[in-house]
């Protein structure tokens, strides 16, 4: 049934929207803000030489994460969201000062582990849920997904530039102060939260619907193709691009704010005309074909550029789609839950895409990794394509 064109959010939505958008946006510049400035400064300290204590260095946030999300998005069903997103954001605070004080690879991991123990995205996406009724909830999903990308880009500039004026423990104090600021978002400008149904669900019975496990399949494909992405499109950049390090902001920042062009119509589409699945499947679509575009291109800075801005374009759709199509399906007591799940298989994807996409284009070459993911998104889509389409079950906000 379509959603009538005339249905604008209302205040205490978009203020969710932005304030949770902005918790994300906090916290993620942070982690994102040691990935291009961390392999160096490791090599100046003891325990650097080691790639694979650099490596776990900087992926045992996403390992720590993912054992722990099904733990947070369950506690938030049973204790209330924002107590549980507090309690993970002050764990991130104490993992990000322990790497700020460190001295040398081991104990920064140390550190890591203890801010991927802060895993509350599962909470915050249902917390986001709760306060948005289904017909825009994907728009409230999209600022979300929306920031993380921004943010990302933003790091891409900014990273160089504090590393050079406060150096890598400066960036983690900073990344401790930027946490603190989100728990004064969340206790003081996200809107209060209206009663959670006492954990009814049970992980079995998220783990046995099929259609929650296909859109779980799917986030999970999603990040992998993300992350092996990046272990290439760097080096691409760099020998194909004749675009040095240090300027490859000129190429992301234009890409992502681009993509918010395309993608703020398509999820208007897929809310207002309630043409979800159809977005979706088409994002998935786009995602194979710049897959196999980079598998058949493969250089040059033009097509470089044009392919990721059609990526950032179909990962920031099904970025704000995928988690709204979860908060619809899954039962209200286990919402948290099953965004848990959900958000799991997103950070086991971040993990391995690392590890799968160093060992494909090591062995295999840089063609190989675009292959298999434009495979691998070929997959997706027709486990997608059977999927029923959400409905829509409307809830009263107070304005």
């Amino acid at each position: 049934m379509s959603v009538p064109a005339r249905d604008p959010m209302t205040r205490d939505e978009r203020r969710a929207g932005m304030s949770l958008a902005a918790i994300f946006a906090l916290r993620m510049l942070g982690l994102f803000l040691i990935l291009p400035v961390f392999a160096v400064h490791a090599a100046h300290i003891p325990g650097g030489d080691n790639l694979t204590l650099v490596g776990l260095a900087i992926g045992a946030y996403g390992l720590t994460q993912a054992c722990l999300q099904i733990a947070y998005g369950a506690a938030s069903d049973r204790f209330g969201r924002k107590p549980v997103i507090v309690f993970g954001l002050v764990l991130f605070v104490i993992g990000s000062v322990v790497a700020a004080l460190a001295g040398d690879v081991q104990t920064i991991i140390v550190g890591r582990v203890l801010q991927g123990a802060g895993a509350i995205s599962a909470a915050v996406t249902a917390l986001a849920a709760d306060l948005t009724r289904d017909q825009h909830r994907t728009k409230v999903m999209a600022m979300i997904g929306s920031s993380i990308g921004l943010v990302f880009a933003l790091s891409m500039v900014a990273a160089p530039l504090l590393y050079a004026a406060i150096g890598m423990d400066g960036i983690f104090w900073l990344t401790a102060l930027l946490a603190v600021g989100a728990i004064g978002v969340l206790l003081w400008v996200v809107p209060a939260a209206p009663p959670v149904p006492r954990a009814t669900g049970r992980l079995i019975d998220v783990l046995r619907d099929g259609q929650l496990m296909r859109l779980n399949f799917g986030v999970f494909a999603l990040h992998l193709i993300q992350t092996t992405m990046w272990v290439m499109v760097p080096s691409a950049l760099v020998a194909s691009g004749g675009l040095p390090m240090p300027e490859h902001w000129k190429v992301y920042l234009p890409a992502v704010l681009l993509s918010f062009v395309v993608m703020v119509p398509a999820v208007i589409v897929a809310e207002r005309h309630d043409k979800l699945k159809q977005v979706f499947n088409a994002a998935i679509v786009l995602l194979a074909l710049v897959q196999f575009g980079l598998w058949l291109v493969g250089d040059g800075l033009i097509p470089l550029a044009l392919l990721l801005t059609l990526f950032f374009v179909a990962f920031n759709v099904l970025e704000a789609t995928q988690p709204s199509w979860i908060s619809r399906i899954a039962a209200p007591g286990a919402k948290g839950t099953a965004l848990g799940v959900y958000n799991t298989l997103q950070s086991v994807g971040l993990f391995l895409g690392g590890v799968l996409g160093g060992w494909l284009g090591q062995v295999y070459g840089p063609a190989a990794v675009s292959l298999f993911c434009g495979l691998l998104a070929l997959a997706w889509l027709a486990l997608a394509t059977s999927m029923r389409p959400p409905p829509l079950r409307p809830a009263a906000v107070g304005r």
